[in-house]
């Protein structure tokens, strides 16, 4: 067995093929070609959680099963995230290695997926991206959206000011960035909505990230509800994201979510006026695919 430490992981990272693989790996999950098993989470006080998640493409040499940490609460200088993947072999059942990435893997996935789903449901000719938060993930899916779509502004909802500068982008309210925003990321770790659905204007365009856990929402029910919803993991949005919120109060049909896999490899074609939300949860085939790229880059031939 190995132990794999950051510095090597993000040497081994060539982002390009795991964005490409990410995609696939989206477009299997949804045709029912791998293994997803049910994502473990353990809540302590603080805003602190563990997750577990772990999964197996079909007809691949490994598996993966991670252990995620992020204990946003804790003082300066002590790390908010942690983690590791196991990447195991498929075929004997021999751990091969310990990817101790500190959840920096976790966030790239995360980003890239972000970035997946705001170039499928991006306006034609998008000028303005609008993100709601200031943490370590609103700046990755920043970066990662930036990079696959031609935002000339940002603008920043967030508690502090000066965090909008550090993103780069203009600080504004909530309603500012409803009204002008061509595209909006919510990347925080809410547990109520961020703005109300009188905010939505028609064709409003939302990439949500923030509720992959039993209890967080950014996004208003009734929004939700009057969306069309793509879904990273439909049994997973409705059991702990955004959709759920929907679905437990009766105003959205589970059936009406869309597999983000099977947009991707049928994009749909939306209207001008279609209000579109990706609910984004994370699923663990994001990570199976994350590890294996780094594993067959660092394993000997």
């Amino acid at each position: 067995m190995r132990t794999v430490e950051l510095e090597q992981i993000m040497a081994a990272l060539d982002p390009e093929r795991v964005m490409a693989a990410l995609a696939a790996g989206f477009r299997a999950f949804a045709a029912g070609e791998c293994q997803v098993a049910a994502v473990g989470h353990l809540g302590f006080p603080g805003d602190a959680d563990c997750h577990i998640k772990s999964a197996h493409l079909d007809g691949d040499d490994v598996f993966a099963v991670k252990i995620s940490n992020s204990f946003y609460g804790n003082p300066a200088g002590v790390p908010k995230e942690d983690g590791v993947i196991v990447v195991g072999s498929a075929r004997t059942g021999a751990i091969l290695a310990v990817l101790h990435d500190h959840g920096e893997l976790t966030g790239i996935r995360t980003a890239m997926a972000g970035a997946l789903a705001a170039r499928l449901i991006a306006p034609e000719r998008p000028r303005t991206l609008g993100v709601i938060g200031s943490g370590d993930q609103a700046r990755r899916q920043v970066a990662a959206i930036r990079a696959a779509l031609p935002f000339e502004r940002l603008l920043v909802c967030a508690r502090r000011p000066e965090a909008a500068a550090a993103l780069g982008g203009e600080a504004v309210g909530i309603e500012r960035l409803c009204a002008e925003a061509d595209l909006i990321v919510t990347a925080t770790t809410a547990r109520a909505p961020l703005f109300p659905a009188a905010l939505a204007r028609p064709g409003m365009r939302i990439v949500a990230v923030g509720a992959d856990a039993p209890g967080k929402q950014e996004l208003d029910p009734e929004l939700v509800a009057a969306a069309t919803v793509i879904a990273d993991s439909p049994g997973q949005c409705i059991d702990h994201g955004e959709a759920g919120w929907a679905v437990r109060a009766g105003l959205l049909d589970p059936a009406r979510l869309i597999p983000f896999g099977q947009a991707l490899a049928e994009p749909p074609s939306f209207a001008a006026a279609e209000t579109v939300v990706v609910d984004l949860t994370g699923v663990a085939v994001q990570d199976v695919v994350i590890a294996k790229a780094v594993w067959e880059a660092l394993a000997p031939a």
